[in-house]
Parts: structure tokens; sequence; C-alpha cells
């Protein structure tokens, strides 16, 4: 972990001085209760890319949260599109992460998990390829027959037509995968909202203004609003909000 990135508690209880790992991770802790946390940065327009690239709005301060929300999860939950469009590498932690998990009782590596109703995925991706745990892929059941996919995934049918977001997780907590981290992208963060999935939102708000073009966080049909409490305020020394926000 990195002290590069200095972080500070606006509320509920105001600190001046830098969290260190210990008090960031505390804030960020694993749920008594299975949960499906969503982990997005925004700009203050409310961009959730910049020249196309999530990465164009993520400060050190971002990446710091993003790394810890890894490390405390199971499994990691992203769509099919944002895996291939941001590239997405095998999701490997350093030692100490992984000496952090060991001491919690948790395996080595969180699971890569990806939805997809196409099964329009590459296996000699490095998501996959150099995966230092076996991928899980959910799908519909009607998904064009995918072996070479199937030779470095498990590929999980839940739903006719469409993945059925509720089923899929059940399944994941069936394994043990409680504690599930989703990055998106938006059309899978508004689906699991209008399914009433999600948990908690850590949203990092980035200084900036990305201007006209980009879409929003989330995407998708029309779904009733959601009362979401805001649980804490963290403030970077780059400006970088970092709010998390949770069920009651």
């Amino acid at each position: 972990m990195t002290a590069d990135a200095p972080i500070s508690a606006l509320w509920p209880d105001p600190s001046p001085a830098p969290l260190d790992d210990d008090a960031l991770t505390a804030l960020y802790r694993r749920a008594d209760t299975p949960q499906l946390r969503m982990n997005f940065v925004t700009s203050v327009d409310g961009a959730v890319s910049l020249d196309g690239y999530s990465a164009g709005l993520s400060g050190e301060p971002d990446k710091r949260v993003f790394r810890l929300l890894r490390m405390v999860c199971d499994a990691l939950l992203v769509a099919a599109g944002t895996l291939r469009h941001e590239g997405y590498r095998a999701l490997r932690l350093d030692e100490q992460r992984r000496a952090w998990r060991r001491r919690h009782g948790l395996a080595e590596y969180p699971t890569l998990v990806v939805v997809s109703n196409s099964l329009d995925l590459d296996p000699a991706q490095a998501a996959f390829a150099d995966a230092p745990v076996r991928p899980m892929v959910l799908t519909r059941d009607g998904a064009p027959a995918a072996p070479d996919l199937a030779a470095v995934a498990d590929l999980v049918h839940c739903g006719a037509d469409e993945v059925d977001l509720a089923v899929g997780l059940a399944e994941l907590r069936r394994r043990g995968l409680e504690q599930v981290l989703c990055e998106g992208g938006p059309h899978l963060f508004g689906a699991l909202t209008a399914a009433d999935l999600v948990d908690e939102v850590c949203l990092s708000v980035a200084p900036l203004l990305a201007g006209a073009g980009a879409g929003r966080i989330t995407a998708g049909t029309p779904s009733p609003a959601r009362h979401l409490p805001l649980r804490h305020v963290l403030l970077a020394g780059d400006g970088t909000l970092l709010l998390r926000h949770a069920r009651p």
C-alpha cells in the first residue's frame, strides 16, 4: 500500500491528519453481511470518462481507494464491455495486500466475475489467461457455445434471455463470494440499481470539468429512485472528494 496520496476525513468525524492505511481500510471495511459495493470515479460535471476512458479521471487518491477496495472484496464484478474497453489485466495484488488477506482468512486473490450475454470475450486477454484465480463468467442460457472461453473460466448460466443478476449474485454467495465489488460499467450499474441489488456506492469526484460528451456513471432503462444515505466524506490533497453511501 502507499502513503503517497494524503487523504483526510471531513465528515462525520473530521480530522485534518492524513489517514494511514489502517484507518482508511477501517473506513472501507468488509460488511458483516453479504454486500454488493459499486466503485466509480466521476468529474464534477458528472462524466464517467475523459477521452473515452475512466482512467483519465483517476488520480492517485482514487487509485489508492481503488486498490484498497479490491483488497477487501471476495469477487470483482465487471461487465464484458468494460473489461474489453478498459483493457483489464489479471486481477493481481502485491504481497502486502495478499498478506492482509491471509491475516483475515481470505483467499490471496479475489475472483474476477464478468457479466456477458454474448460471450464475446477473448480467452487470451490477460484478465483470463494470466488470472491467479480461475475467473467466472455470468451468462444467459441461450448464449453461443464458447469452448475456448470455458477452458479459462467457469461459465455460469443464470437467466434465459439475459443474465439474471439476482440469480448470479446468489450463485456467487453460494460459492462463498459474499463481498462483491463492482466496477461497472454504466449499464451494469443501471441494471443492478433497477434490480435493487446495490448496497453501497463509493464515489470519487475528481476536481475537473470534463465538458459535454461523456456519459454518466449509470445508464439503461429508468428505474425508481433509491435512498442511499451518505456514510463518510474524505478529502484528498489534490482536491478529490471520496464519498461513501450505503444502505441503512
